[in-house]
């Protein structure tokens, strides 16, 4: 095994569940995740009328203009390591919701393809930031009883901006057929797609506003020497009694280095690199699973299977309402059922849907069977895969260096997001649309002994319990 965990339920925290404030601040904190899936998916539909106004003809073009957002996104999260560390996980929180508002404007506003993609980057960048900074923002806030839960609602508030924009690409672009159809056609290409990315102004603004209401991470101001800020949150959030015993453990877990930034050199430390490389592999594997081809080129996946542009438009809501449920009742499974099992049913259901997909599309079949396959794919990622990945993140690194470690992680996600989505035309050109489900479904059941093999369970288990 590459890491060591205590037994479930040893941690040094009390099993009580969250309070009404700490679900307050959660929810609050993760309106970056709301903003993140919708900035990350909105490109789905707007993109099929954005690449006619910028005429863009090639597959690496057309590969670029959506994964560019990728790199906006590894520098984020690169970024947001350090900035987490130095100056606190609230103001990173502020500065994402700014940059989401700018950039969602300044994109759909674009009138040259350099402009764009400069646009879609900066976007990119508060999308790796708030993934980052709100799984641990969350999780240094919650008890252990509610952590999985409280931290999945940051994967919940993602794919209510998924299906968010799903629903608002449907609304604004213009029904195509009938006899308004040329103008609609003309409408959607010069204005459509831009109100599309123009609309994630607004939950921006109230992420921002929001957040000036969120207390800073009690372990971030314990880590800076700040005690006394430190207890007044911790009372706050469970009283009294349990504050003066969280404090505690907060402060022996630091030892001597409170007020001491952690280095990145101590990420390849013996105790620590074994976590670290663990870490990275679940973010890729999250990845390269291919779930989010079925986003971000689901016009395509559906062209494939014989729909029309408007049955397209509609069967991307489906899926955006199915990964709402699944997410659901992920909530109900990650603290109960835990993670570990989670990771290894998403890994095997998502496999064999996209065998079965493959084959689908191999022996040439259209419509409902490639839906259903590619729903029950989304589903069981959404109640696997997509929240447990950041609740582990969140947990497996002790408290110093737990920004710079999902920093790390989180950058290693982004890469793997980036090389999938760029390649993905690629792939298609050159091995089919079948055989490049296939190959997904394989990494998918590689990604199963991977889990099998080397990942432990962290459910009920304190943060404090980490130790490096």
């Amino acid at each position: 095994m590459l890491t060591t965990l205590p037994p479930v339920g040893r941690g040094s925290e009390n099993v009580k569940g969250a309070s009404a404030y700490v679900w307050f601040i959660a929810s609050v904190a993760a309106l970056g995740g709301l903003l993140f899936g919708y900035d990350w998916v909105v490109i789905g539909g707007a993109r099929q009328f954005y690449e006619v106004w910028f005429q863009l003809g090639s597959g690496s073009q057309v590969g670029w203009a959506n994964s560019c957002a990728l790199l906006g996104c590894l520098m984020g999260s690169m970024v947001s390591g350090y900035a987490a560390d130095r100056f606190g996980r609230r103001p990173l929180l502020l500065l994402a919701g700014v940059l989401f508002g700018i950039s969602s404007v300044a994109t759909g506003w674009a009138f040259t393809f350099a402009t764009f993609i400069f646009w879609r980057i900066a976007g990119g960048a508060a999308i790796g930031i708030a993934a980052n900074v709100s799984p641990i923002y969350i999780a240094e806030i919650s008890p252990a009883a509610s952590r999985g839960r409280l931290v999945s609602l940051n994967q919940f508030a993602i794919v209510v901006g998924i299906l968010l924009a799903q629903i608002v690409n449907a609304v604004i672009a213009r029904n195509e057929s009938g006899a308004d159809a040329a103008a609609a056609h003309a409408w959607n290409l010069a204005y459509g797609w831009r109100w599309m990315f123009c609309a994630v102004a607004v939950p921006s603004a109230l992420f921002f506003a929001g957040s000036f209401f969120l207390p800073e991470s009690p372990r971030w101001l314990i880590g800076r020497g700040q005690l006394r800020k430190a207890n007044t949150v911790l009372e706050r959030i469970g009283g009294k009694e349990d504050a003066l015993q969280e404090s505690e453990s907060i402060a022996r877990s630091l030892g001597d280095d409170q007020g001491t930034p952690a280095g990145w050199g101590e990420m390849l430390r013996p105790a620590v690199l074994p976590i670290l490389l663990l870490a990275i592999a679940i973010a890729v594997l999250q990845q390269w699973t291919g779930i989010n081809i079925l986003f971000n080129y689901a016009a395509e996946v559906y062209r494939s299977a014989g729909y029309g542009s408007n049955q397209i438009l509609l069967d991307v809501v489906i899926t955006g309402s199915i990964n709402l449920l699944a997410t659901v009742l992920a909530m109900f499974l990650v603290d109960t059922i835990g993670r570990r099992r989670l990771m290894l049913f998403g890994c095997a259901g998502i496999g064999t849907s996209h065998l079965l997909c493959a084959l689908a599309y191999h022996r040439h079949m259209q419509g409902l069977p490639i839906l259903a396959l590619t729903l029950a794919a989304i589903a069981c990622y959404a109640c696997t895969l997509a929240p447990v990945t950041w609740v582990f993140l969140s947990e497996i690194f002790p408290n110093r260096i737990r920004s710079r470690g999902m920093s790390i992680a989180g950058s290693s996600l982004w890469i793997a997001s980036f090389l999938l989505t760029y390649t993905f035309p690629l792939m298609v050109a050159r091995f089919g649309i079948a055989g490049t489900f296939a190959m997904y479904g394989g990494v998918c059941f590689a990604g199963f002994l991977l889990v099998f093999r080397t990942m432990r369970e962290t459910r009920g288990t304190s943060l404090e319990a980490r130790k490096a």
